[in-house]
């Protein structure tokens, strides 16, 4: 027996069922609507006070550190001491700077620019090494001018006939080489160049004022004029990018052999 339906209705021709395009064409005719720009970062409420507090806090902790061999006779400090006197001045003036943006403004990745991308890397390193063929030259002619014993860097004199364990010697390598220049440039052309073009809108106004003020404020005055030629293509990786990225990198790059060099000395595997 066939349960089949009637012909009528097996041949009956069905209704299309209608698109569901309601749903996609409010989707594109939303996605067609103009965005509103970002809002303005708002102006941060630090400048030039802050630079100088933060400089006041270098100095005074480098002071208590070293104040306690003052007056002994000259006596050399203890290896630890000295590692220490080297690393905690800058760390210490890089948070507080860090410190000021968080609290008078938008934190150091709007303030200061301190971000990192692929870009800052191939700009850092090409910076760099741009850097690295114009100091050497430049190291070489200036120490023929002043002299081998003035054209030596204050950490050089700081760790001149010192001999340090492999961890000690290491510890000051990573000081020189990494961490001075994240802190350095964090308060140079991170606090002092945000100082600036806070009351300058021209950028070339916060390089050229980065870069004497990085080459006074090491006290090395017999270098003053080297350290402003190797600020200049740091200050430059900083300038291009508006970051400070790519400025660590080439200052990086820049104290490498610096701190290799020390690094082997410590170790007594060369003479200084």
């Amino acid at each position: 027996m066939s349960t089949a339906g009637p012909p009528e209705a097996a041949s009956e021709p069905r209704e299309p069922i209608p698109a569901r395009s309601g749903l996609a064409d409010t989707s594109a005719a939303v996605a067609a609507l103009p965005t509103a720009p970002p809002p303005p970062v708002p102006r941060h409420r630090w400048g030039f006070g802050a630079y100088l507090l933060v400089e006041a806090v270098f100095l005074g902790s480098s002071l208590l550190l070293i104040l306690p061999y003052l007056g002994r006779g000259h006596s050399t400090p203890p290896p630890w001491m000295l590692l220490v006197s080297l690393a905690v001045p800058t760390i210490l003036a890089a948070t507080v700077a860090l410190l000021a943006t968080r609290l008078r403004g938008n934190g150091p990745r709007l303030d200061l620019g301190l971000s990192f991308s692929v870009a800052d890397l191939r700009i850092g390193v090409l910076f760099g090494c741009a850097g690295l063929v114009l100091t050497l030259p430049a190291a070489a002619i200036w120490s023929k001018l002043v002299g081998p014993t003035n054209a030596n860097s204050a950490v050089a004199e700081l760790f001149a006939n010192q001999h340090f364990t492999v961890p000690m010697a290491v510890a000051v390598f990573l000081v020189v080489a990494l961490v001075a220049p994240i802190c350095e440039e964090i308060v140079y052309r991170g606090l002092l160049w945000g100082a600036v073009r806070r009351h300058a809108a021209n950028r070339w106004w916060a390089f050229g004022l980065t870069t004497l003020c990085f080459a006074l404020a090491h006290f090395e005055f017999s270098r003053t004029p080297l350290l402003f030629v190797i600020a200049v293509p740091i200050g430059l990786a900083r300038f291009y990018t508006d970051r400070l990225g790519a400025s660590i990198i080439a200052h990086q790059l820049n104290n490498l052999l610096p701190a290799v060099s020390l690094l082997l000395v410590l170790l007594g595997v060369i003479k200084q």
